[in-house]
């Protein structure tokens, strides 16, 4: 696995564009049964707020203009 591990982590690095590695936030659980390590992207809220913010922004946008008029009504 350690070794599958490494290869993936190699052929990241050997794209054109990753010049070099970004940090990475690195948790480890060890339990008596399982070892667990979670490794996660800090750029991932960043692309998240890029790919999701125009959707949510328009759906905000939807929904004042829908409720508007029951606003406005008596």
């Amino acid at each position: 696995m350690n070794q599958r591990k490494d290869t993936y982590r190699a052929a990241l690095q050997r794209e054109p564009g990753a010049t070099s590695p970004r940090p990475l936030k690195v948790t480890q659980l060890d339990a008596r049964y399982i070892r667990l390590t979670i490794e996660v992207d800090p750029a991932v809220p960043r692309e998240l707020n890029r790919w999701m913010g125009p959707p949510v922004s328009a759906l905000m946008r939807v929904g004042a203009a829908v409720l508007r008029p029951l606003r406005n009504n008596p």
